[in-house]
């Protein structure tokens, strides 16, 4: 079982490592970083410094070039950098080298992104999610992780499974993946009878990248106290609560945020908690529209979509934050008619990109939002006429 109450009693501190490759840009990678960033603040500790090299392709066996891991283990010695981060996955022998070359504890992007899972898990359907991922991600790595299973004083990326001899065997690894499958499956059997148990109600569920404000909309729609907070993946397990708006009742439920690059063995593993977004019959995707990046992570989400085959269903975009987008946008000597007339082709824009299926919000400071009520509830009274014609009380 991962023991996620660990607490890194003092910050780490960190280097950043990205490769800029053939297919990306400066600026797509400088936009990485700074989500790598915010995973590694998250996660607790503090960024000294930023890397980045021009390659066609990662190097296989260091992932950066010789001369460029020099020059990080220059700028680290002496400066008490606890941590080596990389953007992108990498081997369990690549682990190996750039430790070897640096003498430092070294992670990737995937395994910042489960200790923060793990830190984050409360309930035994997440521990047990996340352990399930941890032991995939490490599998193929046992080979070359020999060290980097070893290394002692805990911290980021050493949460969780593999931190003693015994567990890096790979039939026990496997033997502990089967066990928490067969638990996933039994809380997966009781999940779905429980999903089944709510009636015939229609179900609306929040998505959207991670802190976009998913738990503050919930909150402010449903009136409950879900934890929301400025940081990634607040949410981990779905909050379902029953909403009345006149007279007409619906479930809404708040979901794990998605993430660029997400750990492909999260996304199998959270298959129960991302069950909510596939049998929801209407989709709430919220968007932080204050981000330099909004549309990059709204296309995330739109694919992360696709994947679970949930792209199709009703969906109702809520552009979030448009008071930090203001703040940006407009600076105090700008005329109120061509304010007025930015938002209005903002707005124009995306109501015919979302076939008028857009509201936009500031859910901190509660703008806007008997529109977005009063859109849901048009959207679930249609849903109940199309699903449930015979509950009349419930279509006006």
């Amino acid at each position: 079982m991962i023991d996620t109450s660990k607490k890194i009693v003092k910050e780490e501190l960190a280097v950043l490592v990205g490769v800029i490759q053939k297919d990306q840009t400066e600026q797509q990678v400088k936009e990485y970083l700074d989500e790598l960033a915010f995973l590694a603040e998250t996660a607790g500790a503090v960024t000294m410094r930023r890397f980045t090299q021009k390659l066609p392709h990662p190097d296989s066996r260091t992932f950066v070039g010789k001369g460029k891991l020099q020059e990080i283990k220059e700028y680290i010695q002496g400066k008490g950098i606890s941590v080596v981060i990389f953007d992108d996955e990498l081997s369990g022998a690549q682990i190996n080298n750039i430790e070897k070359e640096l003498g430092t504890k070294t992670i990737d992007r995937s395994d910042l992104i489960l200790d923060i899972f793990a830190r984050r898990a409360k309930t035994a359907q997440a521990r047990a999610q996340v352990e399930l991922a941890q032991y995939q991600y490490l599998l193929p790595r046992l080979r070359g992780m020999w060290k980097h299973l070893e290394r002692l004083g805990g911290g980021i990326g050493t949460r969780g499974p593999g931190e003693t001899e015994i567990e890096t065997d790979r039939r026990i690894v496997r033997d502990k993946i089967s066990l928490l499958r067969k638990k996933l499956a039994e809380i997966d059997k009781q999940a779905f009878t429980q999903r089944k148990e709510r009636g015939e109600f229609i179900r609306v569920a929040l998505v959207g990248y991670t802190n976009v404000g998913k738990s503050t909309i919930m909150n402010l729609l449903s009136k409950r106290d879900v934890f929301a907070e400025n940081k990634l993946f607040a949410t981990l397990d779905t909050t379902t609560s029953k909403v009345v708006y006149e007279n007409t009742p619906f479930l809404l439920s708040d979901t794990v945020g998605f993430i660029r690059k997400l750990p492909h063995h999260l996304v199998e593993s959270f298959k129960s908690t991302l069950d909510e977004v596939r049998e929801a019959d209407i989709l709430l995707h919220v968007v932080d529209i204050s981000h330099t990046a909004y549309e990059d992570q709204l296309g995330v989400v739109n694919t992360t979509l696709q994947e679970l085959g949930a792209f199709e269903k009703p969906t109702l975009t809520i552009f979030n934050k448009m008071d930090l987008y203001e703040k940006q946008t407009f600076d105090e000597w700008l005329e109120p008619e061509t304010k007025k007339e930015i938002l209005s082709d903002l707005n124009e824009r995306w109501q015919l990109e979302t076939n008028d299926n857009a509201v936009f919000v500031a859910a901190i400071e509660k703008r806007n939002l008997d529109a977005l009520r009063k859109t849901i509830l048009q959207k679930v009274r249609e849903m109940y006429r199309v699903r449930y014609p015979y509950k009349s009380e419930f279509l006006y």
